[in-house]
Order: structure tokens, then C-alpha cells, then sequence
């Protein structure tokens, strides 16, 4: 389908609650929304691009066909938009990594001696399944601390299979498993064991403590005070699970707070976990940079909560759902019980969301090199910019001093980086007063003269030119260039009092502010503080070479070979001044040799014999 076509085909729908899904030429759903009103929402996405960010200009491009689905209500819009994101994981739509999964322990006590292990989802297999756990390291961790806490056995021997076929391992002697593979141990105590075990896990820490302390006050009347040592030492390590246990879900989990931070380069969604007011554990995952921090919450949190099987008492959030009431009641027939989701505006909770956001902030710089800074930078440049790409940028600046030794640096920044290969100077002709707007003109002229006659070294064309000036400059650019038949964005890069670029400006005047932008305004100051540097280091040399010049040319005898002659020899003014008769004699003849002497020592007598 055309543009106009699917123009045509949106302003056709109804002003009701639905879905929409967008889908390229090959039939692949590519992006999937909600709507409270189809025809308004999806419209827009056929109307001037202009207002649209890079990203959703790319999609709108792909687009060959969208079909809509219309929904009783929006809460049965949102249901149905979760529900079809998490089947056709469209392209376009910001999406958690599917892989990952949450790690659950499993326990099938329908086994004889039945073992603990982690698995990514819960089966309908008849086991017990317990999480899910914050991460696969936390969860090994609980597991590793219920081994110790009953002595169960961390091998790799099969019950009843490998009971009595070898001596007790390393662990027995260690006093960290109670030789279950000896036929001393039975079944059922194996058994008593892990029902222990499940209880903890069900988050009955309480019965299991009561439940160790009678048998240990029990043993200790009895005078077996090895067991009751052994039972003491189980119910310390008890308690502390009971402290350490990670669970992420049911009636063990209080709260969730999500952070969220996306640099030039990278984003990053965090959720930290809290259990009776602790922070006990992290979750975390490194995605491309949104278009909207807010949406990309929004969508976020659905997808990471609607992925897991239970769910927390109270969310924190950074940002306002616009559909925040809608997805509690989802959470709450998903899960049958109720969930607060909030943004919290003061106190100690506000302090929460600021760390889940600087835990999400280090995460993602951790992982951000350079290079993606760079080119993070130069694409949120280029959408600020409206412009499709902006692989190469020449920057310009004048220099003079008094009107005199007028100069313009050329600078070249590829990819957002300096190409100093193909930096310019230009000396101003014919311009004996201080005149910005000609000079820039001329330099101008020049540069693309060159270009349009196919001069190797300035054959590259720039995607955009970025001036030093306002928008006078830029429009008498902007002038010269369509003189020359050439059309080519130019921008003037304002300074501010503290001589910082603030803002780039057209020729009409509008601004285009990036002090607002941190990447961004580190970008475009690298490129004027470079431009300006340029220009004035060839400014310095010029002036330099002439004022070196003009005391040697009062010389009686030195033209500009000889000067070069004896600037190549001494390096410098100073060394020439202080240079004997016969070091001067070594580069010069006799009578220029002296005429130099005489002239930097004026009263110096020769003695007469």
C-alpha cells in the first residue's frame, strides 16, 4: 500500500479503543500498539513526518500494511496489546530479551530422594516449583546455603541407585553433607529432611525454627549434646536464609523499585528488590535508547511482570503510566491479589527511585565504549537536527587580529570524530579591513568552487556545514552555496557569555538549543573549540612569520632567501640576535654577515691593533 493509501485507510477508523499491527512487505508484524481512539492514534503516523523521530520514521518506512483490532474497553485493549507483543516480538516495539528467563527451584517429591534444581519456567509436570529468584547467582547461592543448612548431599551420585557403592566423599569428612549415599541413612529421614526444605522454601521459616528448636532443647535434656550442637548450628544457618532468601514473588516479596537511565548509546531497565525494607537483589537488562523514557517504562514494566509468575505487594516507578489504574487491575485478575503501582514524590521513597536510577545509569555506561558515545551523540544530533544522516560535518571560523592576517580554518568531523587529513586553511585576498560576512563568503566560494571542478582534495561533499556565528552567517552561506547550484543544511553555532556553544541557529533565526542535551552539547563544543583552534594557530603563525620578517628585512643586504637561510640555521629570532661573527659568516657572505652583527649590536667597537 501507498502512503496515501494507508492515510486513506486510517482516517477510515473508528474513534474506539484497540489495537493496531504494523507489518512490512513480507507480511512480518512489526510493530504493535494500543489506542484509546484507533482513527486519531494511527493517523498520525501518515501525517508530516517532521514531527516524528528517527526511529519512528524508519518504521513508518517499512510499513506496507497495518490491520487494527477494536476492543470492548482499554483495559481489553491493553490485555490484548500485552498479549500479542509477547507472541510476534515485533521489531520496533521495546522489548525485554526473552532468553533470559527467571530462575525457579524445582523439587519433584514424588521422586524417592528428591533433588533440588533451577530451571528457567515452571512446567506443568506435578513438581513443586519455588521463585521466582532474582538472578541465577542468588539462586544458586539459596541453594548452596540449604545443602549446608541440612547437610544435603551436592554430588552427582544417584538414591537409591548409589547407596553403599563407594566410601563417603570429601564432603562427609568436612562435616558438610551427612553421607546420604551410606546405608546408615534412611529414606525417610532423607525425606524429613526436605520437607523441611520445602516448608522453608514456601517461606514457613517460623514452623521449621520451631520445629529444629524442640528437637535441639530435646537433645539437650537428653544430654546428646553433639546433636543438640549440630541442631544449633542448623537453626543459625536457618535464620540467616530467612534473611537471605531472594524470593522476587509471592508473599516474600514487599517491593520492587524500577529505575531507568538511557545515555547517546545505550538504556538501561533496572528493578531492585526489597524484602522487609532490605535491598536484597538487582535485576537488570541493557537495551537500545528509546525515543521516550516514559513509554519505554510503561512498556517495560508490563512485559517484566506479566513474564513472571507472581508478582509484588507495591512498584515504585521513575515515571507516570498513562495506563497505570488499567494495568493494576490486569496484575491483580493475573495474579489475584492487589499491586500499588506509584511514582513517589517525597521522602524516602523518592530516594529509592534515585538509586534504582544510578544502579541503572552504572550499568549502562559499564558497558558503553567510546565509539558508541560518539556516534550515540551524532544520532541524537541528527534527529534534533531533522535530518536523515550526518556522517560528515565541515565546521568554519575566521580569525584575524586588527583587521590584519585575515584567516579561515576549515575542520572536518567524520562520524563525530576529527579527519584531520582533511583539514583547510585559507588567507583572505583582497580584504584589508575586518569584514566577517565577506570573509565567510569567500571562503565559502573557494572551498566549493573546488569541489564542483573536481578537485581531489576537497571532493567530499559535507551533509551539513556549521558556522561560527549567528544566523547572518549562516544565511550569507546559505546564499553563496545556492549561487553555486548547491543545497547544503547550514548551521551557526551561538555562543554563550561564557563563550560555550548553546545552540545552533538557522538562517531564519529559529534555534535548535542543545545545552539540554549533555552528549550533544559536548559535541558540537568539541567541533567549535577545534574550529576556533585551527583558525587561530594559523592566525599566530602568520603574524609570527611577518614579525620575524620585518626585522631582517631592515637589513641592509637580506632578502627573503637569505632570511630563510638564516632562520633554517638558528631556528629562531632570538639565536640570530645572539649569533657570533663567525656563526653568521657560516650561512652568510662576508658583508651581509656583518651588516646582520652590526645591526643587532650597534655599539660594539672593533679593538684596532
Amino acid at each position: 500500500m501507498t502512503k496515501e493509501e494507508l492515510r486513506d485507510k486510517a482516517l477510515s477508523l473508528p474513534y474506539e479503543p484497540g489495537v493496531y499491527l504494523m507489518s512490512d512487505r513480507q507480511g512480518q508484524i512489526i510493530y504493535v500498539g494500543k489506542a484509546k481512539r484507533l482513527k486519531n492514534r494511527v493517523s498520525q503516523y501518515f501525517q508530516d513526518s517532521a514531527s516524528h523521530t528517527p526511529k519512528t520514521r524508519l518504521m513508518v518506512s517499512h510499513i506496507h500494511s497495518f490491520e487494527t483490532i477494536v476492543a470492548r474497553s482499554e483495559f481489553e485493549a491493553l490485555v490484548l496489546e500485552c498479549s500479542l507483543i509477547k507472541r510476534h516480538m515485533p521489531k520496533y516495539n521495546i522489548l525485554l530479551k526473552d532468553d533470559k528467563g527467571y530462575p525457579y527451584i524445582r523439587i519433584d517429591l514424588r521422586e524417592p530422594y528428591p533433588t533440588m534444581k533451577i530451571v528457567s519456567r515452571v512446567e506443568n509436570d506435578g513438581a513443586e516449583y519455588f521463585g521466582p529468584f532474582g538472578g541465577r547467582g542468588v539462586t544458586q547461592s539459596v541453594l548452596d546455603t540449604i545443602r549446608l543448612t541440612w547437610k544435603l548431599p551436592g554430588c552427582h551420585k544417584q538414591f537409591p541407585r548409589d547407596i553403599g557403592k563407594d566410601r563417603p566423599c570429601l564432603n562427609f569428612h568436612m562435616n558438610v553433607c551427612d553421607g546420604w549415599c551410606q546405608p546408615r541413612q534412611t529414606g525417610e529421614q532423607y525425606r524429613a529432611a526436605m520437607d523441611q526444605v520445602v516448608k522453608t522454601l514456601r517461606g514457613q521459616y517460623q514452623d521449621v525454627a520451631a520445629d529444629i528448636r524442640e528437637k535441639m532443647l530435646a537433645a539437650s535434656d537428653s544430654l546428646q549434646f553433639e546433636q543438640a550442637a549440630a541442631l544449633r548450628d542448623r537453626l543459625r544457618s536457618l535464620e540467616a536464609l530467612s534473611q537471605k532468601q531472594l524470593v522476587t514473588a509471592g508473599t516474600m516479596a514487599h517491593t520492587d523499585v524500577v529505575g531507568f537511565y538511557q545515555s547517546e548509546a545505550k538504556a538501561c531497565f533496572a528493578v531492585l528488590h526489597y524484602v522487609g525494607g532490605s535491598l536484597l537483589d538487582k535485576d537488570y537488562q541493557i537495551l537500545p535508547p528509546a525515543d521516550s523514557p516514559e513509554e519505554a517504562v510503561s512498556s517495560l514494566v508490563k512485559q517484566y511482570y506479566l513474564s513472571r509468575q507472581g508478582i509484588v505487594k507495591e512498584i515504585l516507578l521513575p515515571f507516570a503510566m498513562e495506563d497505570a489504574e488499567l494495568f493494576e487491575q490486569l496484575l491483580r485478575e493475573e495474579f489475584g491479589r492487589r499491586v500499588h503501582l506509584r511514582v513517589p514524590q517525597r521522602g524516602d521513597n523518592v530516594r529509592l527511585v534515585e538509586l534504582a536510577n544510578k544502579n541503572a545509569r552504572e550499568e549502562a555506561e559499564r558497558v558503553t565504549s567510546r565509539e558508541e558515545r560518539v556516534q550515540g551523540a551524532l544520532g541524537m544530533l541528527c534527529s534534533m537536527l531533522n535530518m536523515d544522516k550526518l556522517e560528515r560535518i565541515e565546521a568554519y571560523d575566521i580569525s584575524n587580529l586588527a583587521g590584519s592576517d585575515i584567516v579561515a580554518s576549515m575542520t572536518v568531523f567524520q562520524d563525530g570524530k576529527p579527519l584531520k587529513r582533511d583539514y583547510k586553511h585559507f588567507k583572505l585576498q583582497e580584504l584589508d579591513d575586518q569584514n566577517d560576512y565577506e570573509s565567510m563568503r569567500q571562503i565559502i566560494e573557494r572551498r566549493f568552487r573546488r569541489l564542483l571542478q573536481g578537485d581531489e582534495g576537497f571532493s567530499e561533499k559535507p551533509d551539513a556545514l556549521f558556522i561560527d556565528g549567528g544566523a547572518v552567517h549562516a544565511g550569507v552561506v546559505e546564499r553563496q552555496l545556492a549561487d553555486m547550484g548547491l543545497r547544503i543544511p547550514v548551521f551557526g553555532m551561538v555562543k554563550d557569555n561564557r563563550h560555550r556553544t548553546r545552540a545552533l541557529t538557522r538562517s531564519d533565526g529559529s534555534e535548535i538549543g542543545i545545552a539540554g542535551q549533555p552528549p550533544v552539547f559536548a559535541l558540537v563544543g568539541r567541533i567549535q573549540e577545534e574550529t576556533h583552534r585551527f583558525a587561530i594557530t594559523y592566525n599566530q603563525t602568520l603574524r609570527s612569520r611577518r614579525m620575524r620578517g620585518s626585522e631582517l628585512d631592515a637589513i641592509e643586504g637580506i632578502g627573503p632567501k637569505r632570511r630563510e637561510q638564516l632562520l633554517r640555521r638558528f631556528k629562531s629570532m632570538k639565536r640570530i640576535r645572539e649569533a657570533t661573527r663567525e656563526q653568521l659568516l657560516e650561512v652568510l657572505p662576508q658583508g651581509a654577515a656583518e651588516a646582520v652583527y652590526a645591526h643587532y649590536h650597534p655599539h660594539t667597537e672593533e679593538e684596532t691593533p
